[in-house]
């Protein structure tokens, strides 16, 4: 299962890292894509039809909701292989829609892994933190 954060820079060749922990699960054949909130979705190539069809259906109707899905993510998805040190060359449209400087968060989440600029994880992260401090609040109230 793929859980956990991890940190990585950018090299000057636009590469990074995939954690150890990452690459064991994954594998060397990967599928990088744009993801929500300005993040980018890593998964391996066997798992991609089964991400996508969790997004879009397994009717598969292409209504625009659908057509505006297969745009955004599929229309940006690259197959990447890892090189020998375990590195994926990013390419230039996705460094610039996850508005990647220097640092990116690898972040599992069971059976893909979300990368963000580790500026925009920080607003990420701050803001999960508060909406769960809010729902355990909520709850807490609910069942006095």
């Amino acid at each position: 299962m793929l859980i956990g954060q991890y940190t990585s820079k950018l090299t000057d060749k636009d590469r990074i890292s995939v954690p150890v922990k990452y690459r064991e699960e994954l594998g060397e054949e990967l599928i990088i894509a744009k993801w929500y909130e300005n993040s980018l979705v890593l998964v391996n190539k066997n798992n991609w039809e089964i991400l996508i069809k969790r997004l879009i259906g397994a009717k598969g109707l292409i209504i625009e909701p659908v057509r505006d899905i297969d745009r955004f993510i599929l229309g940006s998805a690259f197959e990447l292989k890892l090189d020998k040190q375990g590195r994926l060359s990013l390419p230039e449209i996705l460094i610039k829609f996850a508005q990647v400087k220097s640092e990116v968060v690898f972040v599992g989440l069971g059976d893909r892994v979300e990368i963000y600029s580790s500026e925009n994880w920080r607003e990420i992260e701050e803001g999960a933190q508060k909406k769960a401090s809010e729902a355990v609040e909520r709850i807490a109230k609910e069942t006095r």
